[in-house]
């Protein structure tokens, strides 16, 4: 709804707060909202808020302990599947924070399938569950599970969401890490990787901003992806 978005996103430029900004928003909800019944589903909603501004700051141990109390208040009112599935996914995030990718893995997979499910292939929340997904599978090295997905993914995402959507970098960002993190990788991945790290760094700060956290993402990748590339060019002019 309109009026919720307040909360999340900036209504001049219409892009989601993040950081300290997002921080603030998230305790000023939760207090806001505190006073509502236990079952009140705004109620629900600022808590979810408070655990996303939480983790946006790094305050990762806390973040878990709000995402699992969610969870487990939305267990006990019988809410519903997409409910669910959104705190799921928050308390995957979570996870991830804590470095328990592991754990993390299989409530990823569960939310991109439950998702897909209910809204098909084309919908934003799918797609961010895929891109979710993904991620986690390269947190985790499983680079080859990780692109299958995303190559049935991402074009999907450029059709629907259209090339510089935030959801759309993030998949190219996370295929692009797949090519030059992989121990196995060859020149010409190499230099994929760092042509698609230029293109979507090149829109990211168009589109995002120099300072937003996908850009700033975007960038250290492209400077990693460069060093790789021009350390195999090197070494195979040895070779030869």
């Amino acid at each position: 709804d309109e009026w919720w978005r307040r909360w999340y996103e900036c209504s001049l430029c219409e892009q989601q707060y993040h950081g300290v900004v997002m921080h603030a928003l998230g305790w000023a909800c939760w207090k806001t909202y505190l006073g509502r019944p236990e079952a009140d589903q705004i109620r629900g909603l600022a808590m979810s808020a408070l655990g996303n501004g939480l983790s946006e700051v790094g305050h990762d141990k806390d973040a878990l302990s709000v995402d699992e109390a969610r969870l487990s208040w939305l267990r006990r009112l019988g809410a519903s599947e997409v409910d669910m599935l959104a705190a799921q996914g928050n308390l995957a995030k979570s996870y991830e924070m804590l470095g328990r990718d592991e754990e993390a893995l299989p409530i990823r997979r569960g939310v991109y399938s439950g998702t897909l499910k209910l809204h098909g292939e084309e919908d934003g929340d799918t797609l961010l569950a895929a891109s979710n997904f993904a991620a986690t599978l390269k947190n985790l090295r499983r680079f080859e599970e990780a692109k299958a997905l995303l190559r049935r993914t991402t074009p999907v995402a450029r059709r629907a969401l259209g090339a510089s959507h935030i959801t759309t970098l993030r998949m190219r960002w996370i295929y692009a890490q797949t090519l030059y993190k992989d121990d196995a990788v060859m020149l010409d991945d190499l230099r994929e990787a760092v042509t698609t790290l230029e293109e979507i760094e090149r829109t990211a700060r168009r589109v995002l901003g120099g300072g937003h956290p996908t850009t700033e993402g975007i960038e250290e990748c492209l400077q990693d992806a460069r060093a790789a590339l021009n350390a195999s060019v090197r070494s195979a002019a040895v070779d030869a």
